[in-house]
């Protein structure tokens, strides 16, 4: 019966002058896409997912259902896609941790992201910032640097959660600048933020869309940006590279992979769907107001960015002996 359908499939096919390839590109999606999200809702990368998920769904002509999976910093959900079928209808939302620093930090993964995940889209950047608490002594990074410098592992520093890129970013300004603080990891920024403002911890890194209300109110205050240009929605605080600690660029990237296997006219497919509606103005000011550069290259341009990250990445946590297992 099945060998039946896929010949009347690729007659139907050759009938409207398509190829096999052409023909399974004007098919897909058949049926509802199901995204996963490795976070809770309400959170970055599940904003990221929903505010896209809306005009792909009309793109697509099919229902877009996001699917939180939280847990094992992206293994769980991980998992739940190797279980699902390879042909493009179920995506998950990819980043740093899944894709570069887990196959480091564990020695037990359970996937390995070149075998068993294919990259289909760059979703968005979301640069890395110092924050500090409004009544932090310091006044600028120098000062900041002082301060650490003068009590070693004192000190300490919040995080998302370990392994995560506002952790890993961290530990490489403490690397480039001689530094010894003590990991705080949170679960979420949100707390992590929430006890920096309140004087329970001096020092985060997080991304603008996290921190954004905290700075704009004044509850916290920016000291460098870990990018390789200024952030647009804090132009007057000066990168670390503007400061002479050119090495210390640290950028949350959130992006779309499916499971390895998945057709290339289905990929390919979803690209260019997720690239179309990265580019609607919508949605492109949801994402720049919380302070998001969207993005929606090819499979191949994230695959070059994220080997370039690796190679970053996996010898200097090699050199610190960072593990989480």
């Amino acid at each position: 019966m099945q060998n039946r359908r896929s010949a009347l499939a690729m007659l139907a096919g050759a009938t409207l002058g398509l190829g096999p390839a052409a023909w399974a590109a004007a098919s897909y999606p058949s049926r509802p896409l199901r995204w996963v999200v490795p976070y809770p809702a309400g959170g970055g990368s599940d904003f990221m997912a929903r505010v896209v998920g809306q005009p792909l769904s009309v793109l697509a002509g099919q229902g877009v259902v996001v699917d939180n999976k939280p847990g094992g910093n992206g293994a769980i959900a991980v998992a739940d896609v190797l279980r699902a079928a390879p042909d493009g209808h179920t995506l998950i939302n990819v980043d740093n941790g899944t894709l570069v620093f887990n196959p480091v930090l564990y020695r037990k993964l359970g996937y390995a992201p070149d075998k068993d995940l294919r990259l289909v889209s760059l979703l968005a950047r979301a640069p890395m910032i110092l924050v500090v608490g409004p009544n932090h002594p310091a006044k600028d990074v120098k000062e900041f640097l002082a301060q650490a410098r003068s009590q070693p592992g004192a000190l300490n520093f919040g995080s998302a959660g370990a392994g995560t890129p506002q952790h890993m970013a961290m530990e490489m300004l403490m690397h480039q600048a001689g530094l010894r603080m003590t990991h705080i990891p949170y679960k979420g920024s949100a707390p992590a933020l929430g006890d920096l403002a309140g004087g329970q911890i001096p020092a985060v890194m997080s991304d603008y869309a996290a921190a954004g209300g905290f700075l704009q109110s004044g509850k916290l205050r920016a000291l460098a940006i870990a990018d390789g240009q200024r952030h647009p929605r804090l132009p007057d605080v000066p990168t670390f590279t503007e400061l002479g600690l050119p090495g210390v660029e640290a950028t949350a990237l959130v992006g779309v992979a499916v499971r390895a296997g998945t057709p290339d006219a289905a990929v390919e497919a979803l690209q260019k769907y997720i690239a179309q509606a990265l580019a609607d103005p919508s949605v492109r000011s949801r994402y720049l107001d919380v302070g998001l550069e969207p993005v929606g290259n090819t499979p191949q341009a994230f695959t070059q960015l994220i080997a370039a990250e690796r190679a970053r990445w996996h010898p200097l946590i090699r050199s610190l002996g960072i593990t989480l297992d």
